[in-house]
């Protein structure tokens, strides 16, 4: 009997020590996720965007007259948003597109847009990723066929699925207020390249002496190549592409653009990116 508790005793005092003496293993670390921060981060001081208290009156619902006003200072150079590069193109004089709307209100309302001017939410105007600060387009709901005129003088929406941010009286004249987004038809009605071209008269006819300056990115003989890389540019560097075939090669081209600093601007990007060897197609159009 006294072996038996001897034993056990040994047998739980072994138990114990060797329970103290190992050291319980340091848990693994778990891994953290980036999170992507807004550049607008404190910025404004609401979280989430709200309706204001009133409804647009009638007059603030007026459509603005299109014009071609001069290029902004602000908001047309290119510039990455999460990641994800923009260009804008100024030489546009004509665009169409379709796809989702948004708007926005209280939070942005009194703050600065991207081309520097002070946003008001009642006044007819949208963001949008890529055209020419300002513009004006015509933005047609395509659920109920309204539509409104507005200026263009800010940058977004930054979500992919979205073409175009409208302002509170904007996005109530044509109807979308309730379920906050639309389905829209996008229309290019004036830009500030409308203002830069000039005319002159040639033996009674008209010459127009805007220049079209395009960047080429690779020459390949695969036309389907060329096109999935076109498609990925478009996508990635939100710019006008086209691929242009001819003598068996089909060549992958940016542009055109009728204005030279921006032209500078996006070869550069290019060549810093993935396509060192770009270059300008025709030097004639882009000197």
């Amino acid at each position: 009997m006294t072996r038996i508790l001897f034993s056990c005793l040994c047998l739980v005092t072994g138990l114990f020590l060797t329970a103290c003496s190992s050291k319980p293993s340091a848990p693994e670390p778990k891994p953290t996720s980036k999170k992507m921060v807004s550049p607008n981060e404190g910025r404004y001081q609401q979280d989430q965007d709200s309706k204001p208290d009133r409804l647009p009156t009638i007059l603030e619902m007026t459509d603005p007259t299109p014009k071609a006003e001069p290029l902004s200072r602000g908001g047309n150079n290119p510039y990455n948003i999460f990641g994800v590069n923009y260009l804008p193109v100024s030489h546009l004089t004509s665009h169409q597109e379709i796809g989702i709307a948004s708007w926005y209100g209280n939070k942005f309302h009194g703050h600065y847009t991207s081309n520097g001017e002070v946003y008001n939410m009642f006044a007819m105007t949208a963001a949008h990723k890529t055209l020419p600060l300002p513009s004006y387009v015509r933005v047609t709901n395509l659920d109920n066929n309204q539509s409104a005129i507005v200026r263009v003088n800010d940058r977004g929406p930054f979500h992919q699925d979205r073409i175009i941010d409208l302002s509170y009286s904007a996005a109530y004249k044509i109807g979308m207020l309730q379920r906050g987004t639309a389905r829209v038809k996008v229309e290019l009605l004036k830009s500030p390249a409308m203002l830069a071209q000039q005319t002159v008269n040639t033996s009674g006819s008209g010459v127009s002496l805007a220049r079209q300056c395009y960047i080429q990115l690779l020459a390949s003989s695969d036309n389907r190549r060329a096109t999935q890389l076109q498609q990925q540019v478009a996508k990635q560097w939100s710019v006008p592409t086209e691929v242009r075939s001819g003598n068996g090669l089909h060549r992958l081209l940016v542009g055109p653009t009728s204005d030279m600093q921006q032209a500078q601007n996006w070869l550069k990007r290019f060549r810093a990116a993935n396509y060192p060897e770009a270059f300008f197609f025709d030097n004639r159009q882009c000197g």
